[in-house]
């Protein structure tokens, strides 16, 4: 062999290596769960969801999804119509810190990623917490990994399917859930 394809090769074989042990050591987010609650795979497919409103809250932006069985509920008045959501009800809601347009010094747009929040109604499971389970995951950008969320932070959270109900105790009257369907 010349020596130049023998170069060549070497280059290619370790510039494979190297892409392959990135690749491994990225985090599956699927595989990431909260301790006694919700796993990230529970939510597989969030990120294309509808979107059923956005949020602007202590300092980050939001947007809050839902899947099919969540919004068909919204779109048929619940919770405004007095009933529940149906087991299965799944959402999500995503954290950005908000960011210029230099275009457009005016407005704000999702900067970087800051954390997932779900939500998930089986009446079974979380009997103990109004039917719903939660689960706050936080990213960290330097690793481009999800982390269940703690105590340390903001705001803080407890490591298990609970996490959120204190907090959505307030919304009791409309089955735990605070956000509104936005009109379209």
């Amino acid at each position: 062999m010349k020596r130049t394809s023998i170069l060549t090769m070497a280059t290619v074989t370790a510039f494979v290596v190297v892409l392959g042990s990135r690749a491994m050591s990225a985090q599956d987010k699927y595989t990431v769960k909260v301790p006694g609650g919700l796993a990230f795979s529970e939510f597989r497919g969030y990120e294309v969801w509808q979107v059923v409103s956005v949020s602007y809250d202590n300092g980050l932006l939001a947007a809050i999804v839902a899947n099919p069985t969540m919004i068909d509920a919204y779109q048929a008045g619940v919770p405004g119509n007095g009933k529940p959501f149906p087991d299965g009800s799944k959402m999500a809601k995503i954290h950005w810190a908000p960011k210029g347009l230099e275009a457009f010094p005016t407005a704000a747009v999702p900067g970087a990623l800051r954390n997932v929040d779900f939500m998930a109604k089986d009446a079974k499971r979380f009997a103990d917490s109004g039917g719903w389970g939660w689960g706050a995951f936080e990213y960290d950008a330097a690793s481009a990994a999800f982390r269940p969320g703690t105590t340390t932070d903001k705001p803080p959270q407890n490591n298990d399917a609970k996490c959120g109900f204190t907090c959505h105790i307030g919304a009791k009257a409309k089955d735990y859930v605070f956000t509104e369907y936005g009109r379209r």
